[in-house]
């Protein structure tokens, strides 16, 4: 009986070899993983004795030989097979223990060059664990060391044999699932632009963890992260709290892409998806603050999210308030030790994304699937134009930008009524504009006088800026785009508004 041993990842690989020396197996071996088993005193031979060919090319061809695949293939139970490798001086091979180079770990390296992605790229190993899990009914596979443990408890009780048909079929699963989740990164790398129309899309994603439920108690939930990324909700240390829900981890995602958004001192209060407090100030707890004066009915039992580090001022300045999930890219020490105190709060540290590599918004529609590059166009007031007659002032213009930003993150339809970088009251959801509007300025009350509306779509009729005027209403900002912007011009024009379109939309089903 032999097996052979070609690791990149050697945690517990010269354990799983004393355990198959010791279990009577002849060891085989490449390279370094040959060299450590060698170090460790264990009996090995080098690939090359079996092949009677040196490993070349700098060591990417070694293993690619029909005295290692017509030991690997040939099936026992066939006698042709046995007959015929015999003729050949080939012996068959019975466990394979291979793990691959680390291609996903070497292209996120920042300025990691296309050379050395491609030296990165595994040929040996998948042709081996292919094989091998082609051949599982004679041939055990291991791709995840893991599982070298209990593997080698068996082959130690009972040989080979020990193994069931089973566990065997089992772990040539994992094997394929592995080879293909790795030439699926190596494709999406080599897809320039990650294209979105490609013919056929292969989620490439890896279990994180089962959620206790989904979104409601009746449905199951399970949390994934793209194996290639390393920023973003999905890849947050949590460091206190209670396992995170299923909507604690999509609000969470939501105000962590909302603070994300700006470069300013952000604090953003989060229920149901959408931002009920938002503002911006150069001191964080003044921006707390703020925010949570946007809306103190909704922000109990929300989702708290900051774009900066957040300081023991912004920690204290919660008070009593229930929070359920707090995100934010780091936390000074004094500030976590007094958060922690709170029993129920989950507490994220996440990582700021400068390029994402997961950048897909995927919906399920029955029967299949819509996806779309997520919306991560940024406001730009360079594009923007003023079509009424009454320019934006200096205020205005920073507070049109604000709005701007944040109607992107309110479900459509979305209205934002903001001013002085303070969400004051926003509607979303709603089947049609006007109803939005009234609940944003129900929400913002008094406040709305002097303040600025954002829309994430054009106005259809001249009747939505009428209701933004009668509320006090100064400046409104909104795609354009509607085939009656003449009349919702003149009307702002009439009522001494002012009016700016951005040409760009965000609607957010």
């Amino acid at each position: 009986m032999r097996a052979i041993l070609s690791v990149y990842d050697k945690t517990g690989i010269v354990e799983l070899g004393k355990n198959l020396n010791s279990a009577g197996l002849g060891l085989i071996s490449t390279g370094g993983t040959y060299k450590q088993l060698l170090d460790a005193n264990i009996s090995v031979t080098p690939v090359q004795e079996i092949s009677d060919f040196p490993e070349i090319l700098d060591g990417r061809v070694k293993t690619l030989h029909p005295k290692i695949y017509g030991g690997l293939l040939a099936r026992r139970d066939n006698a042709h097979d046995l007959s015929e490798i015999a003729k050949h001086g080939i012996s068959s091979i019975d466990l394979v223990a291979v793990n691959l180079y680390p291609f996903a770990e070497a292209i996120a390296i920042p300025d990691s060059t296309l050379e050395n992605a491609l030296e990165n790229i595994d040929i040996g190993g998948p042709s081996m664990l292919r094989a091998a899990a082609k051949n599982f009914k004679d041939v055990v596979v291991i791709v995840d060391p893991n599982d070298y443990e209990w593997i080698a408890n068996l082959i130690s009780q009972n040989g080979l044999n020990g193994i069931s048909f089973d566990d065997r079929k089992y772990l040539a699963y994992k094997a394929f699932d592995h080879v293909s989740r790795y030439d699926r990164i190596i494709s999406d790398y080599l897809c320039e632009n990650k294209k979105n129309d490609q013919d056929e899309l292969t989620l490439n994603l890896k279990k994180l963890l089962t959620l206790r439920y989904g979104e409601n108690p009746h449905q199951k939930a399970v949390l994934y992260r793209h194996p290639d990324s390393t920023t973003g909700i999905a890849n947050a240390k949590k460091l206190h709290g209670k396992e995170l829900s299923f909507n604690n981890i999509l609000d969470a995602d939501a105000a962590w892409r909302i603070v994300s958004d700006f470069t300013e001192n952000a604090a953003v209060v989060v229920k149901h998806n959408n931002p009920c407090g938002l503002a911006l100030h150069e001191t964080q707890s003044v921006a707390y603050e703020r925010a949570f004066q946007g809306d103190p009915v909704s922000a109990y039992g929300g989702i708290l999210g900051f774009n900066q580090t957040v300081n023991l001022k912004t920690a204290k300045s919660f008070k009593s308030v229930f929070f359920e999930v707090i995100v934010a890219p780091a936390y000074d020490q004094d500030a976590l030790e007094f958060l922690t105190k709170r029993k129920n709060l989950r507490i994220l540290n996440v990582e700021p994304e400068n390029n994402p590599t997961w950048s897909k918004d995927m919906r399920n529609i029955s029967g299949g699937a819509l996806i779309q590059q997520i919306d991560q166009k940024q406001a730009d007031p360079n594009t923007w134009s003023v079509v009424t007659k009454k320019k934006p002032t200096k205020k205005q213009l920073r507070d049109l930008a604000f709005a701007w930003t944040a109607v992107k993150h309110v479900k459509s339809n979305g209205i934002v009524l903001a001013k002085d970088n303070k969400l004051l009251g926003m509607g979303s959801g709603q089947p049609n504009r006007l109803n939005s509007i009234h609940l944003a300025i129900r929400a913002a009350g008094k406040d709305s006088l002097g303040s600025v509306l954002a829309s994430d779509a054009f106005f259809p009729f001249a009747d939505n800026i009428e209701m933004a005027s009668n509320a006090g209403v100064s400046a409104l900002i909104q795609p354009g785009g509607s085939i009656r912007d003449e009349e919702t011009i003149e009307a702002a024009n009439t009522l001494g508004l002012t009016m700016v379109f951005t040409h760009i939309r965000h609607f957010k089903h």
